[in-house]
Parts: C-alpha cells; structure tokens; sequence
C-alpha cells in the first residue's frame, strides 16, 4: 500500500473510532482502503476469500469473483434451514470535479459530518461496503446465535448485475437470504425492478472548424445527481438535458459548431455535469453569451427547489482545429432533446410509486463515433421492454446503431414470507412501530437470485443511506447500529 494510503488508513481509523457496533466500522474502515469499482473487483475478492480462509471458514470464488463463505450453525441450530446472508463488493466511482483521486489506486477517505459519515469529495462506498462489513462481523463472532450461514458477496452489482447472473444454479444450500442492499432503516423491500440497458452509437466525422470564430467550454456542474432508480421522480435535473438546451439553441439560433461533448457517467446514476467545446462566429459572439446568461439563469428559477447548487459556466478555450460535422450535430441535438428521461408511468397498484422510468446517463465521444447511454426500469417485464423500443425507435430515428444489454428480471414480491414476518415482528418488539414493507424502483440481485432459487424467501433491508452514486453519499451512523441489532435477532428467531 502507498505510503499516503498509509496515512489515509490511520486518519479513517480515527474518525471511525468509537462508532457502534466496533466490529462492523472496523471491516469498513478495512474496506474503503481496498479499490473496487465495478468490473475491478480483483483485489477486495481476493482479500475476502483470504479473510475466509484465515477465520477457518469454508471458503470458495466462482470464475467471476463472486465470494461464499460459509460457517456452521451455533449450538441448538444444527436442524434449521441454512440462511444466506448476501452484499455486493464493488461500489461506484464517482467524485466531484475539483477532486484528484484515482478509484483504481487510492483509499476512500470518511468524513465524520455531525450524525453522518461521508466521503472527502468522491462516492463513500456504503453502498454496499456497509453490508459487506455486516457479514463479515456477523462471520467472525463465535458468540452469535444463529442457523448454519452462507456469506454471498457478489461482483459487478452496480454496472448490470453480473455477478448474481452468472451465480452458479448449484452454489447455494440455503432457503431463506437476507440482502444487506436497501437503504432506509426501518424498511423491508419485498420486491424490486428489473432493468435493461440501451446504448446508441452515432457517427460523426470532423472537419475544419470556421474561421473568424471564437472557442467557449459550456458547462452545467453542481447538480444533486443520485440513484437512477431510487431518485428518478424527485424532479432534479439532468445535466445532459440541460447542456443539450443550450446547444440546441446556439446551432439553430447562433450557427454554432460542436467539437466535442462530455456529460454524465455512469449508467445508473442521474447526470450531475456536462459540458461541451463549442465555436461561434466572432459576429455572433455576444448574442451567444447573452443566450446563454438567460437560459442559464432560466433553469436555475425551474429546478430552483431540487438543485439549489446548479451553475452554468462560459468560459474561453482554445480554438479547436477540428469540429463535428454539421449534419451530426443537427442529429444530435435534436436526438437528445427528444431522448426520454425520468418517469414513464407511475403503478396503478401502489400508490406513489415508480413502475417505469428511463435514464440518459451520459454522452461520451469516442475517436469515431458518439456513444449515448441510458437505463430502463420496470417493475412489469412488458413495460420494461417497451421502455427501450422506445428509446431503440428514437436513436434509430437518428440514424444510430442501438444495443441492448441482456437486461435482468425484477423481483416479485412474496407479502406472505416467512422471513418477512419475523422481520416484521422484530422490528415492532426492538423499536416500538411497525416497519414499511415496500417494493422498490431500483434493482437488486434478489431477483437473479430469485430466478435461480425460486424457493429462497427472501428480504432486503440495512440502515439509511443518502446520495448514493453520487459524491455527496453518506450513511447514517445512529442506523447502523440498529441494522445490526435486529440482524441479530432476526437469525436468532430463525431456529
């Protein structure tokens, strides 16, 4: 480890000292010094599967990364139904602009901010470090009471679930899981979305860029951001869409030319900056600044009550040599104008909740083409599907090439579980008031796992987590405990 990792660990095991219950901060604290972004999960997969082994724990990899440990039933539970206890390790990688981290090298650094703990300008990686350290405190105390245990810790949640998808049919023994995924104390998720990937490719070619003209870098930053499925109908602003106003009405109102774009990142989570390099005649120059003062300033009063932080920026650059032909700037913004994002349709079941939506993630150039990401989401599979025929129908209008990914299933609720029960009656002995049994928006890997074990019972839950994917993620500290006591007892009613 790197010798400011070094520093960085002993300043995190300062703030998180003293935090309840010890055990769960210290694996956490041990966590956040191992890089895992999605997709690189080689080094804290290994490390789990070393933990496993040093504990005396059955401990298996599958060809993925995916991790099982196993540890047997304390005295009194060797009949009872094994319980799996299940986390995902990778965490996304996301930071504020103005910060110089590297998630492939360096180490989470925590912020302790009054009740909360957070992150020092990038995403904390409680989602899902938090239950990952759960399970492993759970592991390794030989005083708990509690059915034989399997630890599933899966890669690759966060970018597509493949982790859970390529589980093996075979791998597992137990029949009932608790998944450490949610992210609201005093909540079981009984059910969730499924989700599907669309992804346009557009192709452009560069020519000379105008001369007379002038060189400007627009950018939209400061955003809230957050979980695409989570967030999604909390009315906050996309920064794609946003940036895309103002490049709609420079290349039809100002003759601008686009050279390059950049906005949004990943696929799951809402767009909090973008911005783009773009050229105006020099006659038009103080036109386009004004154009953009007032819509700048426009947005700013429309989503005044969700993006109290939005800023719009001009300011000079270097003149490109090269710009994006006209005709595919034309067809990009107008396609992105066009491209859906947010909610699709609310249930007709539930009241309140979000039955289908879509994400524009993000806008990246690469050498010849310009590729457009986004997400749907469903908690009805026909809805799903028609979600991305519909964004498929908008690239292809284009003159896109469009790919979708393989997608994965939802979760559907079981309001007559067992688990779900004991959970339920936990959780109104420990603290005094019934817990809400919902489904929710986002997508979880109960329900690959589900497709796998149609017989599992399965729960979500764990303590409240705020901006999650975004930089402004935080757990609330007082929750964990709680998660954690009710954990314990819930295994313990298992018998």
């Amino acid at each position: 480890m790197a010798k400011n990792n070094q520093a960085i660990k002993q300043s995190s095991n300062q703030v998180l000292k003293g935090l309840k219950p010890e055990r769960v901060w210290h694996w956490f604290g041990e966590i956040m010094q191992i890089p895992r972004p999605s997709k690189h999960e080689e080094r804290i997969s290994a490390w789990l599967v070393q933990w496993g082994k040093d504990h005396g724990l059955e401990t298996k990899s599958d060809k993925l990364g995916n991790v099982l440990i196993r540890k047997p039933a304390s005295k009194g539970y060797e009949k009872s139904p094994w319980v799996a206890l299940q986390a995902h390790m990778d965490m996304v990688c996301e930071k504020n602009s103005t910060k110089q981290f590297d998630f492939m090298k360096d180490a989470i650094q925590p912020v302790l901010d009054g009740e909360w703990l957070t992150a020092d300008g990038t995403t904390l990686g409680a989602d899902d470090g938090i239950g990952v350290a759960a399970i492993l405190a759970i592991l390794e105390d030989p005083k708990l009471q509690h059915p034989a245990l399997e630890a599933l810790i899966t890669v690759d949640e966060e970018t597509g679930l493949t982790g859970a998808n390529g589980l093996s049919k075979s791998w597992l023994k137990s029949e009932v899981l608790l998944n450490f995924d949610d992210e609201d104390e005093g909540e079981y998720c009984i059910g969730c979305a499924g989700g599907i990937d669309t992804v346009a490719e557009m192709d452009y070619k560069l020519v000379a860029a105008p001369k007379g003209c002038k060189a400007f870098i627009v950018k939209v930053s400061g955003l809230v951001g957050g979980h695409s499925g989570d967030d999604i109908n909390r009315g906050r602003a996309n920064a794609n869409k946003l940036l895309n106003r103002i490049l709609w009405e420079g290349t039809y109102k100002h003759s601008m030319r686009l050279a390059t774009i950049d906005g949004g990142n990943l696929r799951n989570a809402i767009a909090r900056e973008a911005e783009a390099l773009v050229c105006v005649s020099e006659d038009k120059v103080r036109a386009f600044k004004a154009m953009v003062t007032k819509m700048g300033k426009a947005m700013v009063f429309e989503f005044r009550s969700t993006e109290p932080d939005m800023e719009f920026s001009l300011r000079d650059a270097d003149m490109p040599k090269k710009v994006v032909d006209a005709d595919t700037q034309e067809r990009l913004v107008n396609l992105v104008y066009a491209c859906a994002h947010g909610v699709l349709a609310m249930s007709r079941e539930i009241e309140n909740f979000v039955e289908t939506s879509t994400n524009l993630a993000s806008i990246k150039m690469e050498k010849t083409f310009i590729r457009i990401a986004t997400s749907q989401r469903s908690s009805v599979e026909s809805a799903k599907l028609a979600a991305a025929a519909k964004l498929e129908s908008t690239f292809l209008l284009a003159g896109c090439r469009v790919k979708h990914s393989d997608g994965y299933p939802g979760w559907t609720p079981n309001p007559d579980s067992r688990v779900l029960k004991v959970g339920v009656d936990v959780y109104k002995k420990m603290y005094g008031k019934e817990p809400i049994v919902r489904a929710i928006h986002a997508g979880l890997e109960c329900g690959l796992i589900g497709e796998k074990y149609p017989q599992m019972d399965m729960i979500s839950y764990g303590p409240t987590l705020r901006g999650v994917h975004s930089p402004d993620e935080r757990i609330e500290i007082k929750t964990v405990e709680m998660f954690w006591n009710q954990t314990l007892e819930i295994l313990k009613r298992l018998k």
